[in-house]
């Protein structure tokens, strides 16, 4: 005969004060919470002014000019909605063509001239001067940059005067007669790009300093044993490496140059003729001298795709000719 022993129920625990250590993970648990939410709070406060700034002097001005781009206003009777009508104008006006075939010729020499200079004096700077000069001669090459293009091209406008400019008196110094610089179409051509390039090409500088100072000397060395040296050590090392340097100064020189408006304004009026007058010198025209801001929206609207389709295209062509470390 068999018993069985009868099943003992656990005595449930009276319910009691939590154990020591929860109430406080509680608590710093809600404290962690209530303090990311006042962080993030703050960090909305710190970042309105800019997203209030960039709202209303960046986004709404670009929507607005899109779109009045498709109207006809003079600022004084009420838009009048045209469609594509601006555009096909504006296609056909032989002024804008030649202003936007000016800004080609100029982004394709002024660019040139900047980033060839920069890199040259760059290369010059970084390895033939002592640590001293190289900080003397980047904040010199850097100077003119901070200045004013207005400023810069009135002083200008008066050194290559014909009459009494201190060009010309240089030059008839070695018996060479006066030259027209202001008043003949590649004259003034030269001076705008000159002038131009002087001013700007002190950041490309800037960013080539930087992009030398982190090649590893031990590439050099390397290459110097393979029998690299002078011209060859900077064609087969330095531009290779230094190509996601040159990639960044291309492309912000390009938007720059596209965009040029103080030189050519200031010293030349885009002339003679229109031979110095860039596709900004048209919109200003158009909208402030003209009052047709739907025209000159539209050629802002054209003038952006331009500068959207050739960065795109050298960001494209980058992944042939950039190399990474």
């Amino acid at each position: 005969m068999s018993t069985t022993t009868p099943h003992r129920e656990r005595p449930k625990r009276a319910a009691g004060p939590a154990a020591p250590g929860v109430a406080p993970a509680r608590n710093a648990t809600k404290l962690g919470a209530k303090s990311r939410h006042s962080q993030r709070w703050l960090a909305w406060i710190f970042l309105a002014p800019t997203i209030l700034g960039m709202g209303l002097f960046t986004l709404i001005p670009i929507v607005a000019s899109v779109v009045l781009a498709f109207f006809r206003w003079d600022i004084i009777s009420a838009p009048t909605f045209v469609g594509f009508d601006n555009f096909s104008e504006v296609v056909q006006d032989p002024t804008v063509r030649v202003s936007f075939l000016n800004t080609i010729m100029f982004v394709v020499v002024a660019v040139s001239l900047q980033l060839g200079l920069a890199l040259a004096l760059a290369i010059m700077v970084q390895e033939k001067m002592p640590a001293w000069l190289r900080v003397f001669f980047r904040s010199a090459f850097f100077f003119p940059l901070i200045l004013s293009a207005a400023s810069v091209s009135i002083f200008m406008r008066y050194l290559f005067n014909e009459q009494f400019g201190v060009v010309n008196w240089f030059l008839s110094l070695v018996g060479i007669p006066a030259v027209p610089w202001l008043t003949t179409p590649g004259g003034s051509a030269a001076v705008v790009i000159l002038v131009y390039v002087w001013q700007n090409f002190g950041f490309s500088f800037l960013l080539f300093i930087g992009g030398l100072a982190s090649i590893p000397v031990e590439t050099y060395e390397a290459a110097a044993i393979d029998g690299a040296t002078g011209w060859r050590k900077h064609l087969h090392v330095t531009l290779p490496l230094l190509s996601p340097t040159t990639l960044v100064a291309s492309v912000m020189a390009i938007i720059s140059a596209l965009q040029v408006f103080d030189q050519p304004y200031v010293l030349t009026r885009g002339g003679p003729g229109d031979s110095t007058r860039t596709a900004v010198m048209v919109i200003f025209e158009s909208a402030f001298q003209r009052l047709e801001f739907g025209q000159a929206s539209a050629i802002g609207v054209l003038l952006t795709l331009i500068i959207m389709a050739i960065t795109a295209a050298q960001f494209r062509l980058s992944k042939r000719f950039v190399f990474y470390q």
